[in-house]
């Protein structure tokens, strides 16, 4: 039994999207994330998955992405990401598979930590950084809040958070975001949705007590990378 984690699989495999636009690396990169899933993940492990999984526009065409991940071995815990425009109801995505736990508002657990996070955003201080992302950086601030202590009203006390988005900014200063995951004494903090260049400086490991863990695809050669026993 092991806890793993990956982000930004972008799958299209009911469209003609070409990954490999964004470099070889990426040609046919799905078969590469399921042949090294296969190779260590069992029925018993749990895979967080921290967005952009899929590139369709709607749950209708989402759904044979999420079919693809249900086929996996093990339970599969997912948020969403900037991408994620098929994500629908989090009730109804929730009644979909038994394998598949979606994040908003809420969490999962594994063994005694809770699961909680949500999609973040562009974070103040960066560049560009306008009014609106203000607004919405406002609201997944209050979404983190209520799934952390949706957690603690359940009597827990050991948390992970998901993010889809950094912590910080590009000057990787502190931000609204890392002093709530600091206030709850969160363990880990995984995320990705940086890629190529912006893979070259990164907010990761032990970071004030916490661990920070970028999970990008392509960040980890497409193989999902085990974050606790």
């Amino acid at each position: 039994m092991a806890l793993w984690a990956i982000s930004d699989l972008h799958l299209a495999l009911n469209s003609d999207k070409p990954m490999d636009i964004f470099g070889d690396k990426w040609e046919k990169h799905h078969e590469k994330i399921k042949e090294n899933w296969l190779s260590k993940v069992s029925a018993n492990d749990t895979v967080l998955i921290a967005g952009d999984i899929s590139w369709s526009m709607n749950i209708s065409e989402g759904l044979e992405d999420l079919e693809w991940i249900h086929k996996l071995p093990g339970k599969k815990i997912l948020i969403k990401g900037n991408h994620d425009y098929w994500w629908s109801s989090i009730t109804k995505l929730n009644s979909l598979y038994e394998d598949m736990n979606f994040i908003q508002n809420n969490f999962f657990n594994y063994k005694d930590f809770a699961i909680c996070g949500t999609r973040g955003w562009n974070c103040p201080g960066s560049t560009k950084f306008t009014e609106h992302d203000q607004k919405i950086y406002n609201r997944e601030l209050i979404r983190l809040r209520i799934s952390l202590d949706e957690a603690v009203k359940n009597g827990y006390s050991k948390f992970i958070v998901m993010l889809h988005y950094p912590p910080t900014n590009d000057k990787f200063e502190e931000t609204k975001l890392i002093s709530l995951v600091k206030e709850y004494n969160v363990a880990k903090v995984i995320y990705g949705h940086l890629h190529g260049p912006s893979l070259n400086r990164l907010y990761e490991g032990n970071i004030e007590g916490v661990e920070y863990i970028v999970t990008s695809c392509d960040y980890l050669d497409f193989d999902p990378l085990k974050i606790l026993e």
